[in-house]
């Protein structure tokens, strides 16, 4: 897919459901009584692997575009599947189905792709065991051979890493727990997992005695995939650009203050929906000029790691660039993505350097047009076609089907709104 230079983005768009909280609505349907309707589900494969899973564990799901119902089996009324429960590419799917199956009396395989395969799961598995639920995985990585002594035993749990696909697993584990399940975190993660519980009636201080009851829900837009769109008006002079319709959650708008923080002026209209979840309609405009330095690090690193692949981009439009430290969470997602992001943007002739072990700097460069390989993952090859607006001679992006993850239609959108 080749991306040309771009002189504005001008327009108003919606993007598609948000990802997280999409996963999460669905299982968390699935262990309720009764029937939900979830409206504007994600439309990409990651959410799409996991109703497949859940189907396949005895779920009545019904799919009609973007609304999903689903007829839940409460906390233990899954069926044993037939095989090895496929999750795809998505380590969301994979890791928090693990806590609703750790509360099963069956046994039961989790899998996933080669990249699924390669992302580190022990982080689950040492929880999971101490909860009483017996974990096989020869190399701590899917496929994971799940059998659980029930019932499972509360825990209180402080991951080595701040995540929050750990502590959505810990936390739906815990429902089907003896007592009360508590994660204390190292650095606050996104919460989707506690606002949906609690739409759905659990008590967070006792998850074990909590009844789960169907609940309709209205997933909000995907701020990250609209973190892509924001960057890209922010960065061209003279850009308009509204996004509809999008999550504006507090543990997800560190994106935002980045972006005010260096110039891009930023409105939000917040807007009433049925679900757990605040919603906005986001109108960005650009400044003539970015000015400033963006320095992500420490708990700051944890709450932009999906959005530091595009942040990365950004770095090289400001006049400060951007520095990068405590980022080993990038070299465990779909791809390294840390090296991916110094390798790509040095071919774009950006200036780059190294900050071991887990870090990078770029300045203020001028980027000139390149081969973008996606290596299978969805935020690099949107984030390197942003690249390819803000070049001299364009991006051509290898591979680009791998959007369709997480936002199915993403170059067509971007055409759309872009002006030459």
């Amino acid at each position: 897919m080749r991306v040309l230079p771009a002189k504005s983005l001008e327009g108003s768009i919606t993007v598609p459901g948000d990802k997280s909280i999409s996963h999460r609505a669905a299982m968390i349907a699935a262990m309720a009584e009764g029937t939900t309707v979830i409206r504007n589900y994600a439309s990409g494969r990651d959410c799409a692997s996991t109703l497949k899973c859940l189907w396949e564990l005895g779920v009545p799901i019904e799919v009609s575009g973007t609304t999903v119902t689903i007829t839940g089996v409460g906390k233990q009324g899954f069926q044993k599947p037939v095989g090895p429960l496929d999750c795809g590419n998505s380590g969301t799917t994979l890791r928090l189905l693990a806590g609703i199956l750790a509360g099963q009396s069956f046994e039961s395989i989790l899998t996933g792709d080669e990249s699924l395969k390669k992302r580190p799961m022990y982080r689950i598995i040492e929880p999971l065991a101490e909860m009483k639920a017996m974990l096989l995985s020869p190399f701590n990585t899917a496929p994971l051979k799940m059998r659980s002594r029930l019932p499972l035993r509360a825990i209180e749990y402080t991951p080595d890493v701040a995540s929050a696909q750990v502590k959505s697993c810990i936390l739906l584990a815990g429902l089907n727990a003896e007592g009360s399940t508590r994660v204390i975190e190292p650095v606050p993660t996104r919460d989707h997992t506690e606002r949906m519980l609690e739409w759905f009636g659990a008590d967070l201080d006792n998850l074990g005695g909590s009844e789960l009851t169907a609940r309709d829900v209205d997933i909000p837009g995907d701020i990250s995939s609209a973190a892509f769109f924001i960057a890209a008006a922010g960065c061209l002079p003279g850009s308009r650009l509204e996004i509809k319709n999008v999550g504006i959650n507090p543990t997800r708008t560190a994106f935002l203050d980045v972006l005010r923080s260096i110039g891009v002026g930023i409105d939000i209209e917040e807007i009433s929906a049925d679900g757990p979840e605040p919603a906005g309609n986001i109108t960005v405009t650009a400044p003539d000029q970015l000015i400033g330095k963006i320095t992500i690090e420490g708990a700051r690193t944890a709450a932009l790691i999906d959005e530091i692949p595009i942040l990365s981009v950004v770095g090289t439009q400001t006049e400060g660039g951007i520095e990068v430290r405590d980022a080993k969470e990038l070299t465990v997602k779909e791809v390294n993505r840390l090296l991916v992001i110094v390798d790509t943007l040095r071919s774009m002739l950006a200036w780059v350097k190294e900050l071991p072990p887990d870090g990078f700097m770029v300045r203020q460069s001028k980027l000139s047009g390149a081969v973008a390989h996606s290596f299978g993952d969805h935020r690099i090859a949107m984030a390197f076609a942003i690249a390819g607006l803000l070049s001299d001679d364009g991006v051509f992006v290898e591979e680009p089907e791998w959007v369709d993850i997480s936002y199915p239609g993403f170059f067509d959108i971007l055409e759309s709104v872009t002006k030459r």
